[in-house]
């Protein structure tokens, strides 16, 4: 047991690192020139069908910004808007942009949500360092996760901190740690207990998450209005429901290396079905459903996409991208 929790403490520490210094690269910008082909200073509207938005990452000086290209032509020119962000998400005419304040320590984040031509809606400063953002299916809740420190987690003095917005009400939960936890019927105490990877279905009532507590990862499915979730499977981070609803695509720790410990995978909800798929790198990402077929996420290379079903192979769509959305 020992062993595996410094294990996922040592995780966390890389995780830590490698969000913060993607934090950093996105405000150098590097070469004046723009690495891949863009048109710089596009108008972009989370509206238009068709489309696949996501954050560049080419060298130059469109790096961060928001980008778009048609998603069954994803090897044409990217449009760029002006829009910067170090994670970026968007769904039924709504946007997230989280971004990492420059300068700043402790480190803190900008939490913006967009309306679908990205006019600035509502901005919420949090401390942190950006990690995951997501939108729910009906563009009514956004939800966001950030690697913060102080809290008493572990031994490392770092932490996630995972938080919803309801934009119909204006309620902010700036951290769901008080959510009520339940395992095998009955409810369950800890101060470690971390969430992160948030995931809503349609209707915004039910949601899924991953928890962290006492060295192991539990896929926890919650209830927005009761505000209370159960642990209902163990070793599922980050995951990310399907638009039926049906499936999630999900994290899976595979191995001990830290370079390398996870795979991707999709659990079919109902029958508890796992399967591992084609992708045999190891994914640190919430990925995202280009469809019900398709599992799309971000490598340092650039957005790559996946057969849900296990079949077939890796495909990169996007060179020096991350953060897709499927309009």
């Amino acid at each position: 047991m020992k062993t595996r929790i410094l294990g996922v403490v040592a995780a966390v520490v890389v995780l830590i690192a490698a969000a913060v210094g993607y934090g950093i690269l996105s405000r150098d910008r590097g070469p004046g020139v723009n690495a891949v082909a863009v048109v710089s200073g596009q108008p972009v509207t989370v509206e238009s069908p068709g489309q696949l938005l996501f954050r560049n990452t080419a060298e130059g000086p469109d790096f961060g910004h928001l980008a778009t290209v048609p998603a069954d032509r994803p090897e044409e020119v990217r449009k760029v808007a002006g829009l910067s962000c170090d994670r970026f998400a968007a769904s039924a005419g709504t946007a997230l942009c989280l971004a990492a304040q420059p300068g700043v320590l402790p480190p803190m984040t900008d939490v913006i949500v967009l309306d679908k031509d990205l006019n600035e809606i509502r901005r919420v400063e949090l401390p942190g360092t950006p990690s995951r953002g997501r939108v729910s299916p009906d563009g009514k809740l956004v939800y966001w996760t950030l690697f913060v420190n102080g809290d008493s987690y572990a031994e490392t003095g770092f932490s996630t901190r995972a938080g919803i917005l309801d934009l119909s009400s204006g309620q902010l939960l700036k951290s769901i740690e008080e959510m009520a936890l339940f395992l095998d019927g009955k409810q369950y105490y800890s101060s470690d207990v971390n969430y992160w990877g948030i995931t809503f279905a349609p209707g915004g009532k039910r949601f899924y998450a991953t928890v962290g507590t006492k060295g192991k990862t539990y896929l926890v499915e919650a209830d927005y209005e009761k505000y209370s979730a159960n642990m209902i499977r163990e070793n599922v981070e980050c995951p990310s429901l399907s638009p039926d609803g049906k499936r999630i695509a999900f994290k899976k720790r595979v191995s001990a290396d830290l370079t390398a410990p996870w795979r991707l995978a999709v659990l079919e909800l109902a029958s508890g079905k796992e399967t591992l798929l084609a992708e045999t790198r190891s994914v640190d990402d919430q990925a995202a459903w280009l469809d019900d077929r398709t599992v799309a996420y971000g490598l340092e290379s650039g957005i790559w996409a996946v057969p849900a079903d296990g079949s077939g192979a890796a495909r990169e769509l996007v060179a020096r991208g991350s953060s897709p959305a499927r309009v």
